[in-house]
């Protein structure tokens, strides 16, 4: 048995160092709260006044599609605006070229060219833009602004303009590369999200007071993290998806971070014996430190975003990242301050004093779930990975792209004028594809005969249904000719023709001219195919740096095999949970999928780094609390079950937070927020119930002492970080302790709670 220390804290371990952190925070509570407020009112601010515009665009440059992006752009800027794409649908028994319909339609459409930014709008009777039924035509307007920079004011004046067009009779829906939606974050499903968590912690740790707090330190973080990114808009372009990324990861973690903390604060408080200056301080070092480690992961998980090469999805994940680092700090310096107010009114309330022993004895339910699952290890071990591996099944077929229009809400313009085009021009139209060929390099003799040669080729291929004409830049070193597939965009023969095209591009290549493809459904499978390339190296780093940071934490060979081969029965569960839903298209209703379609691209990324952090945070939580019970008795057996039982209803209360709020992401309007929320929700829940919970006892059974050996020549590499506090000072006795926030003054509940 390892004794603990008595005296001042000499050892210079992360739970040390918390601890006398800790007691500093506590003593000098005004001035900690006030940094807090002074720089959530700071930053507030800044992002409030001061943010830039967010991006609707997913780019990646150095692909091809982008390539031709940047080169329309600088050889024939017209051809590079944005467009939006305006479909009207005739009444019942009518055509758009009956005179009445035409008449209210060119109308406006004369208008729609003196809204600000338009550069040219197509009339759909000459440039043969009406089904071949009639009841259904398009036009484009096309503006000098790219897609993501044409301004909503610019939208709402060509809905207003077509106003009479509707009065007519006639459906007009908005489609189009301009009208990509921006993400919105904030809505009842989100804050319903946030209700159920403060019914859990309710629950969980007894006290309305004490549940509220969690709510009120994640939020001052999550404030901070998320209107600091609002402002970095401002200088780094940046989707809404970023932003909201921020708030779901840093809500989520801020309310489990305070919650171990809290929650180990009013275990120790059970005891009348213990002060509470010493418990908050004891606290903080021991579930601190496991918050400061568990957060350490997510961060570095998040950082590693940036291994892909894609600017937006690095983006993405530092502002995640900065938003959980927030997180950790406020959990280790503003909940102690918090704490140190409420002082004694934190203690549980005892029903019966004179049953201390009873009182503070640990959950029966997780004592008798601990039991049951070591009981038959090896038994439990194979239904859990076999069940896991059943669920993954369906990511064999995951197939990775961006939400077309067809996946934005039913309701929504960008989806009925989807359905519009495809009714009256067939599934391909929606995913027309752009082809842009650079003729420099061909004497300017052969460059039409060339061109011509092309569009011949282009138009044999069996998936192609048309090719327009082609139309040249003003200098002559630059073709532009839409390419319309038989397919959706969403379809795996469209992202065929795509690699075709660009393949069997000869015909120019020949003569020494260069063919791209671009558009929005190319930029899709570009962006795809750029991170399916940068997947296994990112699994690799994540995978080994799981297994360095749980050595060093645990001081263990085998306990950090365990976790990462966890981890990635959690990631193949929920990637085929994703795929099921999202691509497969089973429970659509339920979840208000409104078509199906491709795993977003980032999704298997994001995914992967998230859950990793979050997943490490359950297994330090419960593993630290059986090292801990280790450490002090040298059973194996018994500190399985003693951590379970301590630890059961806190990661059981972590994990049902965060599914309450990854959950209510998943009826955002926005299909590729949805997609992440139920990814992540489902993959939450089963790292913590199924692995953490029901797995991980099952395999430290069976490993037995074992599981906390490491070869010599290891242990002397490894540092001994100690985040158990094994080696704190033992508490002073109760009647020799003294206000620490006037030193000689003895502890009172005014005290207390006076700021």
């Amino acid at each position: 048995m390892i004794r603990v220390p008595t005296g001042p804290v000499r050892n210079a371990s992360m739970a040390s160092r918390l601890y006398t952190w800790a007691r500093w925070a506590v003593r000098r509570r005004r001035w900690v709260i006030a940094t807090w407020i002074l720089l959530f009112a700071v930053v507030g601010g800044l992002g409030a006044t001061l943010h830039g515009k967010t991006s609707t665009e997913f780019t990646v440059p150095g692909v091809e599609s982008q390539r031709a992006q940047d080169l329309l752009k600088q050889k024939f800027p017209p051809a590079a605006g944005g467009v939006v794409r305006i479909v009207v649908a005739a009444p019942k028994g009518a055509s758009v070229t009956d005179p009445a319909e035409q008449k209210a339609l060119n109308s406006a459409l004369r208008k729609a060219e003196a809204v600000p930014g338009v550069v040219v709008v197509s009339r759909p009777a000459s440039s043969g833009a009406v089904s071949a039924d009639g009841t259904i035509a398009y036009a484009d307007v096309r503006f000098k602004q790219e897609a993501a920079e044409v301004p909503q004011s610019a939208k709402d004046d060509l809905s207003t303009v077509m106003e009479p067009v509707r009065d007519a009779g006639m459906q007009v829906e908005l489609g189009g590369s301009a009208m990509l939606p921006q993400t919105k974050a904030g809505g009842p499903a989100e804050l319903a999200g946030v209700l159920i968590a403060f019914a859990i912690l309710a629950v969980a740790l007894g006290s309305l007071v004490a549940a509220g707090l969690p709510l009120v330190t994640a939020l001052v973080g999550v404030g901070v993290g998320v209107l600091g990114t609002m402002f970095v808009s401002r200088f780094v372009t940046m989707t809404g998806t970023a932003t909201t990324l921020a708030l779901m990861i840093g809500l989520a973690v801020g309310i489990d971070y305070a919650l171990f903390v809290i929650s180990r604060h009013r275990e120790q408080l059970d005891d009348p014996d213990t002060q509470w200056e010493e418990s908050i301080a004891r606290a903080t070092a021991t579930a601190g430190s496991a918050v400061v480690f568990a957060g350490a992961t997510v961060v570095i998980a998040l950082a590693a975003l940036a291994i892909t090469g894609i600017p937006f999805l690095t983006v993405m994940g530092l502002a995640g990242a900065v938003t959980v680092l927030i997180a950790v700090l406020v959990a280790i310096s503003l909940l102690p301050a918090v704490l140190g107010v409420f002082g004694e009114r934190m203690r549980p309330r005892r029903k019966n004093r004179t049953s201390k022993r009873q009182n503070r004895a640990p959950g029966t339910w997780g004592l008798a779930w601990a039991r049951a699952v070591t009981r038959a290890p090896a038994a439990v071990l194979l239904v859990g990975v076999v069940g896991l591996l059943a669920i993954a099944l369906p990511a064999r077929d995951l197939r990775l792209g961006l939400p077309s229009y067809a996946s934005q809400p039913d309701t929504s313009t960008q989806h009925r004028s989807y359905d519009l085009l495809t009714k009256g021009f067939g599934p391909g139209f929606n995913a027309t594809l752009t082809t842009v060929i650079d003729t420099d390099g061909i004497p300017k003799d052969q460059r039409q005969a060339r061109v011509t040669e092309l569009r011949g080729a282009l138009s044999a291929d069996k998936d192609v249904t048309a090719v327009s004409a082609p139309v040249s830049n003003p200098v002559g070193d630059l073709t532009v000719m839409a390419v319309v597939p038989k397919s959706s965009p969403d379809a795996q023969a469209t992202t065929d023709l795509v690699h075709r095209l660009r393949e069997n591009a000869t015909t120019v290549a020949d003569a020494g001219g260069t063919l791209y493809v671009t558009g929005q459904t190319a930029m899709a499978i570009d962006v795809a195919g750029k991170l399916a390339d940068a997947l296994p190296l990112f699994i690799a780093i994540i995978v080994i740096l799981a297994l360095i940071l749980l050595t060093i934490a645990f001081r263990s060979v085998l306990v950090p095999l365990k976790a990462a081969l966890g981890f990635l029965l959690s990631v193949g569960a929920s990637l085929g949970a994703a795929v099921w839903v999202f691509q497969q298209g089973h429970a659509n209703g339920l979840l208000d999928v409104a078509a199906t379609g491709p795993v977003p691209s980032f999704l298997p990324v994001l995914l992967i780094g998230v859950l990793f952090g979050l997943a490490m945070d359950y297994e330090v939580f419960l593993v630290s609390r059986m090292r801990e019970h280790h450490e002090h008795s040298g059973d194996p057996a018994e500190a399985i079950a003693q951590g379970i039982s301590r630890s059961a209803r806190v990661v059981v209360a972590a994990a049902l937070i965060m599914v309450a709020v990854f959950g209510g992401f998943i009826f955002n309007e926005d299909p590729i927020i949805k997609a992440i929320g139920f990814a992540l929700a489902f993959g939450v829940f089963v790292d913590a119930f199924i692995v953490r919970m029901t797995l991980v006892p099952a395999a430290m059974a069976l490993i037995g002492r074992h599981a906390w050996s490491m070869p010599g020549w290891l242990g002397r590499l490894v540092p001994d970080v100690d985040i158990e506090g094994a080696r704190l000072p033992a508490p002073a006795p109760a009647e020799l302790s003294t206000s620490i926030s006037a030193p000689g003054n003895p502890v009172d509940d005014k005290a207390a709670i006076r700021l």
